[in-house]
């Protein structure tokens, strides 16, 4: 962490507008830069690719709220104009870490912008490795809550479209207008608000066209019965939304159908299938898998903060109790549910349900086997849900030091990805929404007593389980991208427990 602090500038509304201005400069380069060389730049992890002026500002002002120092685009712009002179091959590039490293010096003084990213960036510049060998297939199985946010990813990061193309969706017709309908609910969503591009039906192929990226609607009631190569589709990964089939013996279903290769079902899975969380166990996953799970959301939150608290301090035992946004399989009002208490209207009541979280975490982190137990009570929300962590650690610490490792592992750990972190006192719930992260500690509401420790993670139940699940699909497919500075070398190695 670069401890300084910018100056207070003499007129700060001279000075906003010309970051203002240097903000607007970014934008054509890091778009030509992602669509022609498939090169995504980043701030601490938060994309720059199709933002805009004020949203580039608020990245930068995010830097300053975790990193706890002051990042201008005075500093960025720079190196962002000399990224766009470079012959870059494929990949990622945080601009706001080397801007930091940039500006700290004394190694970098008297050396440009240009010279300094040649260094930095050498692997990359020249490079003709591709993040696959090939584009693959996906096709969505299902086009309800988590579908549709998988397709707005997915269309989001076509790129130059040599990466992952979403060629298809599955579903059961429901009225002769169905295409219709379908386009314009993936069109607005009322938690999410609307897609960011452009959609537009062509009922005479039975498809919808959204940002450029064809996509047919296929309607079936049993996977084995489509034959996906009929649409010229081949080797094809299917994202299985439904949560029909939990086994491997109904998912298999997929896998007779002709041009299907893998499967990736959204849900926890049942008996020996792999449940996958990004970032803690996808290593796990090998080339023979035809078959896996991304685990549920609230697995997904909860597992990052826990291998990461695990490994600095060490875990004994714990609960979990997870406040969860109401799901669809509630009743709006009182109706027969044939689990307990689901039945009761879920918007009108806090409704205390099961989860499986807490046991599938064993799934994905052997090590918690039988240390943990779980509630879920469903509130009156429609998306972004928390879940309470009551660990018992191997040794006593504090507020400070807790939220301190925290804050740290979400800006340089390899679980910067899964954990975010705020340190606001005023946030709630619907500031959440669309978060990209598996998790976000809330360094407030932190609570610890000697060894017993009590850590609030707030998820955006829809959108950051999509987002951790696209990882998954980017592994599975083969996806790896060149990755500048590369966090993953970090390890655990927190600077301040040596």
């Amino acid at each position: 962490m670069l401890d300084r602090k910018r100056p207070k500038p003499a007129d700060y509304f001279s000075d906003w507008k010309q970051r203002e201005a240097l903000a607007e400069a970014m934008i054509p380069v890091v778009g030509k830069l992602y669509r022609e060389r498939n090169v995504k730049v980043y701030v601490y992890g938060r994309s720059l690719v199709s933002q805009s002026v004020l949203e580039i500002m608020k990245t930068h002002r995010f830097v300053r709220q975790v990193e706890q120092n002051e990042l201008s685009e005075f500093e960025t712009w720079p190196l962002v104009e000399a990224l766009g002179r470079l012959e870059l091959g494929t990949g990622h590039v945080d601009i706001g870490r080397l801007s930091v490293t940039y500006a700290a010096g004394p190694r970098t003084e008297g050396v440009s912008a240009e010279a300094f990213l040649r260094k930095e960036l050498q692997g990359l510049i020249g490079s003709t490795a591709k993040p696959v060998a090939a584009p693959r297939d996906v096709v969505l199985y299902g086009f309800g809550r988590i579908g549709r946010l998988m397709a707005r990813l997915l269309i989001e990061k076509t790129g130059g479209g040599d990466v992952l193309r979403l060629r298809a969706v599955v579903v059961r017709k429901s009225s002769q207008d169905d295409l219709v309908k379908r386009a314009a609910l993936l069109r607005r969503d009322s938690i999410h608000g609307s897609f960011d591009g452009t959609i537009r039906v062509d009922e005479e192929n039975g498809s919808f066209i959204a940002n450029g990226n064809e996509v047919k609607l296929i309607y079936a009631d049993a996977p084995e019965s489509i034959d996906y190569t009929a649409y010229g589709i081949n080797d094809a990964i299917v994202i299985d939304n439904t949560g029909k089939w939990r086994d491997e013996a109904g998912l298999s279903r997929h896998l007779q159908a002709r041009g299907v290769s893998k499967v990736i079902l959204t849900a926890p899975g049942k008996g020996a299938l792999k449940n996958i969380v990004y970032g803690v166990n996808h290593a796990d996953i090998s080339a023979d898998d035809r078959i896996i799970t991304a685990a549920s959301c609230t697995t997904n939150a909860i597992a990052p903060a826990l291998k990461a608290v695990d490994e600095q301090f060490g875990f004994v035992s714990g609960h979990v109790e997870t406040v969860h946004a109401y799901t669809n399989d509630q009743n709006l009002i009182d109706n027969f549910h044939k689990a307990n208490r689901r039945g009761r209207s879920a918007p009108l009541n806090m409704v205390l349900t099961e989860t499986g979280a807490a046991s599938a975490v064993a799934k994905v982190l052997p090590s918690m086997a039988g240390k943990l137990t779980g509630n879920a009570i469903r509130v009156p929300v429609p998306d972004v849900s928390m879940a309470i962590l009551h660990l018992t650690l191997k040794r006593p610490t504090s507020v400070e030091e807790v939220n301190e490792f925290m804050r740290w592992a979400s800006l340089h750990s390899p679980l910067s990805r899964q954990i975010d972190y705020t340190s606001s006192p005023e946030v709630v719930s619907s500031d959440f929404v669309g978060s990209r992260a598996a998790c976000i500690h809330d360094a407030q509401a932190t609570i610890v007593q000697g060894n017993s420790a009590i850590l609030y993670l707030w998820y955006d139940n829809e959108f950051g389980y999509a987002c951790q699940v696209h990882r998954v699909l980017e592994h599975v497919a083969g996806v790896h991208y060149a990755v500048y500075p590369d966090a993953t070398t970090v390890g655990f190695s927190w600077p301040q427990s040596q």
